[in-house]
């Protein structure tokens, strides 16, 4: 199965640009107690997005793929709260930051149709 998005984008092409942004986010975080905690956080669910999206991709069944893509979707889910928590903190606010908050909900929103559509 080629996971695609609506866009016709492979879904595990973008999931994991989608990380080596986020990897690259966390490196710019302040180097303060808050920055190391919230950096930890959102590059574990960041990078966890693509990964799991990458499993579901060799899913042994359909429901396997289901599950798998509910991973991703949590994941996903984190790290949107991640972000948010970061612009809000006021520990990063740039256009990057901004980007990836807006990247994680179009990924929350892709990866939840992928599961409807393939509950159905």
């Amino acid at each position: 199965m080629r996971l695609r998005s609506s866009k016709g984008e492979n879904i595990r092409e973008r999931t994991f640009r989608f990380g080596v942004r986020i990897v690259k986010m966390v490196n710019r975080l302040p180097r303060t107690t808050a920055g190391f905690a919230l950096g930890n956080q959102v590059i574990r669910s960041g990078t966890g997005i693509g990964a799991n999206v990458e499993e579901a991709d060799a899913a042994e069944s359909k429901n396997d793929f289901i599950h798998k893509m509910k991973i991703a979707l949590k994941e996903a889910q984190e790290t949107r709260y991640w972000l948010r928590t970061i612009i809000e903190s006021e520990l990063l606010v740039d256009e990057e930051t901004k980007a990836l908050l807006k990247e994680s909900d179009e990924l929350v929103r892709i990866i939840h149709t992928i599961i409807v559509t393939a509950q159905a």
